[in-house]
């Protein structure tokens, strides 16, 4: 039985399959501009590719995986069973205030953002989640035929017509509140937006 919560078209890839495409993610987190001591939250972390090197980066800060699969938040866990700050936490991503205690001060996602049915409502519980000042990073694909992003030999990735460009991506989450502060390359295939939460007041609950 199928969650209808869980967002369309973000089917996880095997491992070989994300190793091929980021063997270094450590790499893209400090692109993107993620750094040791904050706490972050892996968004829709999936089977935890991105978890444990987050884990690595920002320790002795915190990283919170969320995702709402069970299974693969068992498998980040086993990937990450050796890492002190790593804390899972089975949610609805929409949901994210309800299921952390603080603000944090980075929310990372990869590989999801294309299919979320709604994603202004996601930026907002995004921005909700976040210090003032703190960052929101979206991995995306660029708007490529998947003929042109093979991985392994094979053309992966989203439909064209689910694909973003960062203005489209930049529309959507600054009519949360954001403000996009950069995009930067992440190789081969993708962009990293980066967005700012305006500074002001945090408030558990708020959505």
């Amino acid at each position: 039985m199928t969650d209808d919560r869980l967002f369309p078209a973000t089917i996880m890839p095997d491992k070989d399959w994300w190793h091929a495409l980021w063997p270094y993610p450590e790499a893209v987190l400090h692109t993107v501009g993620m750094d040791s001591g904050m706490e972050v939250v892996d968004l829709c972390c999936g089977d935890g590719h991105f978890t444990r090197p987050m884990c690595q980066v920002v320790y002795p800060g915190k990283t919170r995986a969320l995702d709402l699969d069970a299974k693969l938040l068992a498998e980040a866990g086993q990937f990450c069973q050796d890492c002190p700050n790593f804390i899972p936490v089975r949610a609805d991503a929409l949901e994210l205030c309800r299921y952390i205690s603080e603000p944090v001060d980075f929310i990372f996602i990869a590989n999801t953002f294309h299919g979320v049915p709604d994603k202004t409502a996601l930026s907002k519980a995004v921005y909700a989640a976040l210090k003032p000042g703190g960052r929101f990073a979206v991995i995306n694909w660029h708007r490529l035929p998947r003929e042109e992003t093979p991985v392994l030999g094979q053309p992966r990735g989203p439909d064209m017509a689910l694909r973003m460009e960062p203005e489209d991506v930049r529309a959507l989450v600054e009519a949360a509140g954001f403000k996009l502060e950069k995009v930067v390359e992440v190789k081969p295939y993708h962009y990293g937006a980066v967005f700012m939460k305006q500074p002001e007041t945090w408030r558990v609950g708020e959505q």
